[in-house]
């Protein structure tokens, strides 16, 4: 006799508040755009709604030659990149290295030399002049309106504490100078959200195929926005209007990042916020916690748990299970990928006769996933939303995406795009297309170096 009951896990899981079925995904919509309308004002709102200070470059002037760098992790990239016939960003000679400040503490000088050091040989091994620097920098920074960025913390890995407070660019900018380089005029900076939408730019062509062929009707392109859901998750668009800095153009819009992880929404549950209570911000990134690579690992294994304390899942090595202090994303994934293969950590709770325990764990992780999936297609239907309107079947709203979670998490990017199909469908047809994007931060940093 079955012991399999997914009527009781639906109950569960409604009971508990982690069920989709529980959220209205057109008023969710509503909720994110009237967040967003604040952000833009200035008022108290969930969604910073940061102004990048770039413009989206429909299409790179071809055979412009660019330094692009990448900085937010344990290593610093830097590549010269060149734009192609089609506006295409190619990259060529690349260097890795160590992110400064990870091996050992620096000064603010040595800090912005290490970085001058990356980059210096493509300085020299370019063929024609560097039309610009874009620098993708994945750390908290306040951006400025000449498209630097002033650094306000950084994470745990890199020690350089006299950098914080100094401008980025104008840092790296000094340094070069230092070191005999003729800098180009344009030095931008760009976190890694505005990037991914910079880098769609020159990979999804404006009709929403590959780029092959040319336009000869002289379309309008659609708008882009940008989409991260790896170990975070995040959103970009172009936006014509920005009260609080007093911008307004209807035809040269502005990139905004909104901090989309933050959004509050009104369907979180108990079994949410007791795991958020457990995090290291409790009552900060609400919605991230529901939705990225960081937290769906963690999060779901909080549910399970509670679910063996209530006697809806039963299997011989529950106490094991619940004595684990966490459950990681990637052994959830791996396990969801291959349940029955009898593999990986998760996998090895369950003998061959706890079939119907296998099944209700995969169920509840399912709705978990569906639940992640339906939020962050909410927040992306709401930037498609603010970008305009994309009816135009030769002009598709087109999102960029980048993100392990989208890619390779089991369940998700099925769900995703089709709640995202619902969501944009709703009235009338709308025209879009979502594609993940290859090395976003570079390319789209490549971008931003010839970006207004």
């Amino acid at each position: 006799m079955s012991t399999f009951e997914p009527q009781a896990l639906s109950d569960f899981a409604r009971y508990y508040g982690f069920h989709y079925d529980r959220i209205d995904p057109f008023n969710l919509v509503e909720d994110v755009l009237i967040d967003m309308d604040r952000g833009l004002k200035g008022q108290p709102s969930s969604l910073v709604m940061i102004p990048a200070y770039l413009s989206p470059v429909f299409r790179a002037p071809a055979g412009k030659t660019v330094i692009a760098l990448d900085a937010g992790g344990t290593n610093l990239r830097a590549a010269l990149v060149k734009f192609d016939e089609t506006g295409r960003a190619v990259e060529g000679e690349s260097r890795k290295a160590p992110m400064p400040g990870t091996q050992g503490r620096l000064g603010a000088e040595a800090f912005f030399d290490a970085i001058a050091d990356a980059a210096l040989p493509l300085f020299e091994k370019a063929q024609v002049p560097i039309e610009g620097i874009g620098f993708c920098f994945s750390y908290p920074t306040e951006i400025t309106k000449d498209a630097d960025g002033i650094l306000l913390k950084f994470s745990k890995e890199v020690d350089a504490p006299q950098v914080i407070g100094k401008r980025i660019g104008a840092g790296l900018r000094d340094a070069l100078l230092r070191k005999g380089v003729k800098v180009p005029e344009r030095v931008a900076l760009l976190n890694d959200t505005a990037a991914t939408l910079l880098c769609g730019l020159g990979q999804i062509a404006p009709s929403g195929g590959l780029l092959k062929g040319e336009d000869r009707y002289g379309a309008p392109p659609g708008p882009m926005v940008g989409l991260i859901l790896g170990t975070g998750f995040n959103t970009a668009y172009p936006e014509t209007c920005i009260p609080k800095t007093g911008f307004y153009s209807e035809k040269s819009p502005q990139i905004v990042v909104c901090e989309a992880g933050n959004f509050t929404h009104r369907y979180r549950g108990y079994l949410d916020m007791e795991y958020d209570a457990t995090t290291k911000n409790p009552g900060a990134y609400t919605l991230e916690k529901c939705v990225s690579g960081a937290y769906l690992g963690p999060l779901s294994f909080h549910i399970l748990k509670q679910a063996v304390k209530d006697g809806l899942l039963k299997f011989r090595r529950q106490d094991e299970f619940m004595s684990w202090q966490t459950m990681q994303t990637r052994h959830l994934n791996e396990f969801m990928h291959s349940p029955l293969s009898m593999e990986g950590p998760v996998a090895a709770l369950f003998d061959k006769d706890e079939i119907d325990a296998l099944r209700g764990f995969c169920y509840l992780t399912s709705i978990v996933t569906g639940r992640g999936a339906l939020l962050a297609a909410a927040m992306t239907a709401a930037a498609v939303e603010k970008s305009g309107s994309a009816y135009d079947p030769f002009a598709p709203a087109r999102i960029a995406v980048e993100g392990t979670t989208y890619v390779i998490y089991k369940g998700m990017r099925t769900a995703l795009e089709s709640w995202l199909h619902i969501l944009l469908n709703q009235k009338k047809p709308r025209s879009y297309v979502i594609t993940p994007v290859e090395q976003a931060s570079l390319l789209g940093a490549a971008v931003a170096a010839l970006s207004e």
